[in-house]
């Protein structure tokens, strides 16, 4: 059998952290099940003493382990003492305790999304829309309730205007969510950035979501136009322009320079160019991290080190300060 961290290394209950030595049996610990962070029960715990251990360091830390604790890497699972130079999975530690929504998809996801993508700001865990029109503001504040469960509010605010040279009165929706940061992150390619940002293809599993996004992406970055039936948007990121232009079976042209504009015709599901997409709601929570070094950790006099090993219920594998980790048999 082998052992994995020593007495005073972190692992991740569910509870919080917790040194290796005070898991006792029945704690639940945080361990990850492909990209998704889930829980296992501790049914027994075992110590053993020895005098050689592995100091492996990471991208995020450096923490002590037996040379036999296996880490999960690209390839399987490799023993602590021959990772260096890999990657292994991992978890950002600080976010397994944070509130985990239950999103539904339908139209008010899609405006949701939609709106956010033509006028909102996505940050490290909030998501907040600042516009001028009360009864936007307040559309985006139902739909994001409807598909989160947030409560989210109307605040009155004002903001620069640049043109006019004073502040203008508008309406801001925040809520404060890093689950759903993450999850508007993911949907747009990773930089929620309005320039960088690609085409959330989640918008895609359905014929409603599509069009709850058109709708709220049109209200914040279009009109409808006067003489033709159907709607513009106008943006300066062309590539996210293209594709929902592909989508929708439009031409599109972009410009050189200046904000690009993007018809969209009211008769549009009559070219019968719409095809569903299967995509997760759920952000994924976990990644891969370098593994920078793995040296020798000899015990100091005549102290052996004491290393811990547990058997766990359902998944067999646990985290060690967000490593995804599990000891050999």
């Amino acid at each position: 059998m082998g052992y994995g961290p020593t007495s005073k290394m972190l692992v991740n209950l569910v509870d919080g952290c917790a040194q290796a030595k005070n898991v006792v049996l029945g704690s639940t610990m945080w361990t990850l099940d492909g990209d998704r962070t889930v829980q296992t029960t501790v049914v027994d715990v075992t110590a053993a003493k020895a005098r050689a251990a592995m100091d492996v360091v990471t991208d995020h830390m450096t923490f002590t382990a037996s040379p036999d604790l296996l880490l999960a890497t690209p390839d399987g699972w490799t023993h602590a003492a021959d990772a260096a130079g890999t990657t292994v999975a991992w978890t950002y530690a600080r976010k397994l305790c944070r509130e985990r929504l239950t999103i539904k998809s339908g139209y008010e996801f899609g405006y949701f999304v939609g709106a956010t993508c033509a006028d909102g700001t996505v940050g490290k865990n909030y998501v907040s829309l600042v516009v001028n029109e009360e009864a936007f503001a307040a559309r985006y504040a139902t739909a994001l309730t409807a598909c989160t469960g947030l409560p989210a509010r109307l605040e009155a605010v004002t903001r620069p205007s640049g043109y006019l040279k004073r502040d203008l009165p508008g309406f801001r929706v925040r809520v404060v969510s890093s689950y759903l940061s993450d999850a508007l992150r993911h949907y747009v390619g990773g930089d929620a950035h309005h320039m960088r940002q690609r085409f959330p293809r989640v918008v895609l599993r359905d014929g409603d979501t599509f069009e709850g996004f058109l709708d709220g992406y049109i209200e914040g970055d279009g009109c409808r136009l006067k003489h033709w039936h159907g709607r513009m948007i106008a943006s300066a990121n062309a590539p996210f322009l293209a594709e929902l232009a592909s989508i929708i079976g439009a031409r599109f042209t972009p410009k050189a320079k200046g904000a690009s504009q993007l018809c969209v015709s009211d008769r549009r599901a009559s070219r019968n160019t719409f095809a569903p997409e299967d995509h997760p709601l759920d952000p994924p929570e976990s990644s891969w991290i370098n593994i920078q070094e793995v040296r020798p950790r000899p015990a100091l006099g005549t102290k052996p080190f004491t290393f811990y090993s547990y058997r766990l219920a359902p998944y067999p594998t646990f985290l060690l300060n967000g490593h995804l980790a599990r000891e050999a048999r």
